[in-house]
This record gives C-alpha cells, sequence and structure tokens, in this order.
C-alpha cells in the first residue's frame, strides 16, 4: 500500500512539474538595447573597468577643483569632473546592458532545454498516472500471468526514485528560471536609472559650457582669428597627415618665438661682453597621465594592417552614439572642426611636440585656442561604423598612446 501512495506521489508532482515546463514570458522590456550576445562577458568586464576608472578620475577632479584658487582652473576641473561622470554613467549604462543580455542568454537556453524535456516527461506521466489509478484486481484479470503482473509492479516500484529525482531536477530548473527573470528586472531598472543619471549629468555639462561660454566672450576676437588661420591650414592640406604636419609646424614656431631670450638691458659698461643666453631645454617626456578619450570595444589596434594595407597609426574604439568624448590631456586646441570624411575631429597640442589627433566626432564643445586639461570635455562620439580614432605623435610621427596611459 505505502509502495502504490508514494507511487501515486511522485506521479502527482511530475504531472504538475510536466504542466509547468515551459517558463513564463519574462516581463524585462524586451525593447531595451541590448549587448551583443557573443560579447556580454568581455562588455562586462570591459564596462566595469572604465566604470572604476571614471569614478577615480571624478573623484581626483573634483578634489583639484575644490582646491584650485583661480577661477580658470577651478572652472576646467569642475567641467573634467563633470565629464567623468558622464562616462562612468555609460560604463554603468554598459553594465546594466551586459547583465541583462546574459540573464536573458541564460533564460533562453533554459526554456529551450525544458522544452527538450517536455514532451517525453509528459507521455511518462500519463502513463505512469494510468497505472497509478488502475485498481490491482482489475490487472490481475487481464491477459497474461501473474508473473507478469509482478515484473511490472517491480518495474513501477523502480521507478519512484527516478520520477522523485527528475521531480527535484525540473524544480530546480524552474527556480533558476525564476532568479534570471529576477536578475533580468534588476538589470532593467540598473540600466533606466543609469540613462536617468546620464541625461542629468548631460543637463548640467551644457549649463556649465553655457556659463563659460559667457565668461569667455571678452576672448572671441582673437580665438576667431586663430579659427580662421586653423581652417586656411585644413584647406591648403591634402589629407590628415598633412594637416597635422602643418598645425606641427605652426606649433614648432611658435615655441621657437616663446623661448627667445627678452630685450637685454644696456650694460653700464658698453666693453664689456654680454651675458650667455642659456640654451632651451626641449620638453621630451610624453603628457602626463595620458588617457584615452573616449570608452568603448577596440576596433583596430596601434600598428594593426587597415583595409588599405597600411598599419593603423593609432587606436579606434567603437564607443556607442553620443558618448562622452574627453582630452586625453592637457594642451591647447589647434584645430576642432569637420574635416574630409572624418567627421568633426580636434587636434590637441602638448608640451615637448606632443599631438594627439581624435577624430570621428559628431559634435565638438571646443574652439581653437582653447585652453584644456585632461579629461575636458571634447564633444560626443558620432556613432558611426568607423568609430573614434585617436593618435598620438612627437614631432609629427605615430606612437602607441597605450605606454603612456595612465
Amino acid at each position: 500500500m505505502r509502495r502504490r501512495v508514494s507511487l501515486t506521489l511522485a506521479v502527482t508532482a511530475l504531472v504538475g512539474g510536466a504542466a509547468m515546463l515551459a517558463l513564463p514570458p519574462s516581463r524585462a522590456a524586451p525593447s531595451a538595447a541590448l549587448t551583443e550576445v557573443g560579447d556580454a562577458e568581455a562588455a562586462l568586464a570591459r564596462a566595469t573597468r572604465e566604470s572604476r576608472l571614471a569614478e577615480n578620475r571624478a573623484a581626483k577632479l573634483t578634489a583639484e577643483a575644490e582646491a584650485a584658487t583661480e577661477a580658470a582652473q577651478r572652472a576646467a576641473s569642475e567641467a573634467a569632473a563633470l565629464a567623468a561622470r558622464i562616462q562612468q554613467a555609460e560604463a554603468e549604462i554598459e553594465i546594466a546592458r551586459a547583465r541583462l543580455t546574459i540573464a536573458r542568454q541564460q533564460r533562453a537556453a533554459l526554456t529551450a532545454r525544458l522544452a527538450e524535456k517536455r514532451a517525453p516527461t509528459a507521455r511518462l506521466a500519463a502513463a505512469l498516472q494510468t497505472a497509478s489509478r488502475r485498481p490491482l484486481a482489475l490487472s490481475a484479470l487481464q491477459p497474461g500471468s501473474l508473473t507478469d503482473l509482478v515484473h511490472v509492479r517491480a518495474v513501477l516500484d523502480s521507478a519512484v526514485p527516478q520520477i522523485t529525482a527528475r521531480t527535484v531536477a525540473l524544480k530546480t530548473d524552474l527556480d533558476r528560471g525564476r532568479a534570471l527573470e529576477r536578475q533580468a528586472g534588476l538589470a532593467l531598472e540598473q540600466l533606466q536609472s543609469g540613462e536617468a543619471a546620464l541625461r542629468q549629468r548631460r543637463s548640467e555639462l551644457a549649463a556649465l559650457e553655457q556659463q563659460q561660454r559667457i565668461a569667455s566672450r571678452t576672448a572671441k576676437g582673437a580665438a576667431q582669428r586663430e579659427a580662421e588661420r586653423a581652417l586656411a591650414l585644413a584647406e591648403e592640406a591634402r589629407d590628415l597627415d598633412g594637416l597635422v604636419g602643418k598645425l606641427d609646424d605652426v606649433a614648432a614656431l611658435r615655441r621657437e618665438l616663446a623661448a627667445l631670450p627678452g630685450p637685454v638691458l644696456r650694460p653700464a659698461d658698453l666693453a664689456a661682453a654680454l651675458p650667455a643666453q642659456a640654451a632651451p631645454v626641449a620638453a621630451t617626456n610624453a603628457p602626463r597621465d595620458w588617457q584615452l578619450p573616449v570608452q568603448g570595444r577596440t576596433l583596430t589596434g596601434f600598428g594593426a594592417k587597415r583595409d588599405s594595407g597600411l598599419a593603423a597609426t593609432g587606436l579606434t574604439l567603437a564607443p556607442t552614439k553620443d558618448a562622452q568624448v574627453v582630452a586625453p590631456a592637457r594642451g591647447r586646441v589647434a584645430f576642432a572642426g569637420a574635416y574630409r570624411g572624418f567627421g568633426r575631429i580636434v587636434i590637441i597640442e602638448h608640451d615637448g611636440g606632443w599631438t594627439s589627433l581624435v577624430t570621428g566626432l559628431g559634435e565638438v564643445a571646443v574652439a581653437v585656442g582653447d585652453t584644456v586639461i585632461g579629461g575636458s570635455p571634447l564633444g560626443r562620439a558620432s556613432g558611426s561604423a568607423e568609430g573614434v580614432t585617436i593618435e598620438l605623435r612627437r614631432d609629427g610621427k605615430p606612437v602607441n598612446p597605450l605606454q603612456f596611459m595612465r
């Protein structure tokens, strides 16, 4: 009798499980933008690292803004700190998208596995349910020997542990499905929260940039003349390398003029020899604390062969559309605007003959002649398939920027 009761209970559990062998539809919004399934794990690791770095930059720049004694330095540090917080929000959005992608991917695999089990489990449950309801006396009246009946019952009794184990495994799968649904819902909430934070920080940065533009109107005339000269050089240059070369020549001339000695006072003794002038010492070190100006997956590494067959002279990243782009290091904007097939570009002169080039911007927030610090907002990425390319040059020669990253 006890065996019959245990068989009935096991079959009942299996029948109930067979009815639930399909997970309910996910409540996580299917319209949310997801990371590519194959890239989800790598994207999660990359975005987690970028979020941590951006958070550290924001804290450092905020401290510098609070300690600044000059209004210009304080404004520059505040803008750079806001840009770092924007990049942190962008990284947190990518984290949420990657987690949502992983949760949905795992849930889809679980649903497929349950679907494979559904048909055979349902058939087994139906057969065992029929057998468990048949009275023993009625089974004895069926054709066949009593030995056959005993064998059938023995088989049914031996199946009880397997049915119980299968029921436990089924419950585990269903619990896992519910846990994945909760993970997807949490990731979606984080995604929505990150997008709201990103909108808020972009609004704050736009307001701060507007204040800075109003404050700098007095220097507008000189900046306009320098911008016109930069545009003229762009028209004369045959290609982007030629433009960078011309700007390097102008920067070198500017450095030479700045290094010229000032007027020498008339000595009391005209027969005395003039004092020797110290030779200017040119800086050779790379820009301090050089950083990547935008976050994203690497499309092309430095030195990799491009479609043209030539080696890449910089890095190309694939940021999201409208991703925040910042200055890789302190310097002076030598060019800012559209240039022949490269979208909008920004060229920054650093001390010691170093130059940074950033292409692929959809929007530029700086002008020729502006002084920037590392992390100052330059604009937003266009989101085109070509991505954002970053080059670092020393006296016009490309160098691998990764060796100088902080």
